[in-house]
């Protein structure tokens, strides 16, 4: 329970992180990639047996780390963007709800059913996402305002299936610091040439606060994923209780933090939202 407790703050101090970083003028994109490196200097650290490049290249985690790598890289940049324009609860929501994804997958790979219980959830999960990213009384969200929710929650989805399915085939325990790291390591890497690509000709100058904020964003997002495989890893817990607490608890805890850090303003349907995405989390993850 300490480590599904502990993934479910640090996985909340993102959220928050990238509020402050909209506040305080920081290029999210240049922070993020020395996250990544940050992130996977922390792993490597963390990792308490013996490093060999012809292990490391032979791992059978290799092939998911290289998907991986290009997920966080993409879906972080849009959690951040989602944050920044939306506000916590709707990225938290639309991050959290994605728990859907998982399931649905068990169902078209490994033949398993859907309860009423499972339906009901996914159908109040996609409503919760409308209504926790409707900005106030009486407008109507449009696609382009969706579309930013709409990619975290797909992208969040497939990084959590992708997750599962590396720990329970793959990823030794002992390796789960490395694992982590390279992943981090490998968006690095991406967010590095995706930097050059978008400069183009102009100089890429990363300032101190920039540095400064992707240090302490690094340090945090690697104990978000340590954590959470960890939790997983977990024999007194199945998988699905695991999916439900840390998610509602990451929704529950941003949307406080949103409120009284923030003073982000909340409609009813706003609310509604909320409480439909708590709801839907807890009756998908029911079997």
């Amino acid at each position: 329970m300490t480590d599904l407790l502990l993934s479910i703050l640090a996985s909340t101090g993102l959220f928050v992180i990238f509020k402050y970083f909209k506040r305080h003028n920081i290029n999210t994109l240049h922070a993020i990639v020395v996250n990544y490196f940050t992130a996977a200097c922390v792993g490597y650290l963390s990792h308490s047996g013996e490093i060999s490049v012809d292990g490391f290249i032979t791992a059978p985690w290799i092939p998911g780390v290289l998907i991986l790598g290009f997920l966080f890289i993409s879906v972080f940049n849009v959690m951040g963007l989602t944050s920044q324009r939306h506000g916590l609860s709707v990225a938290s929501v639309a991050g959290k709800i994605s728990v859907i994804i998982p399931i649905l997958f068990s169902v078209v790979f490994y033949n398993e059913s859907l309860s009423v219980f499972q339906i009901t959830g996914i159908c109040l999960a996609l409503t919760s996402v409308y209504l926790t990213a409707t900005k106030s009384k009486g407008s109507i969200i449009m696609g382009h305002n969706l579309l930013l929710p709409l990619l975290l929650f797909v992208g969040s989805g497939i990084i959590d299936t992708t997750l599962k399915y590396l720990e329970t085939t793959t990823v030794p325990k002992n390796d789960v610091a490395i694992f982590s790291a390279s992943i981090f390591l490998w968006a690095g890497i991406l967010g590095v040439i995706l930097s050059l690509i978008l400069a183009r000709n102009q100089k890429i100058s990363f300032d101190l606060k920039t540095i400064i904020g992707g240090l302490i964003l690094g340090i945090v997002n690697y104990f978000s994923l340590y954590y959470l495989i960890r939790a997983f890893q977990y024999r007194g817990m199945d998988s699905a209780a695991v999916f439900t607490i840390n998610n509602v608890g990451i929704v529950g805890l941003t949307t406080v933090l949103g409120l009284i850090l923030f003073q982000e303003k909340l409609s009813r349907s706003n609310w509604l939202g909320i409480a439909l995405a708590s709801i839907a989390i807890v009756l998908v993850s029911l079997y």
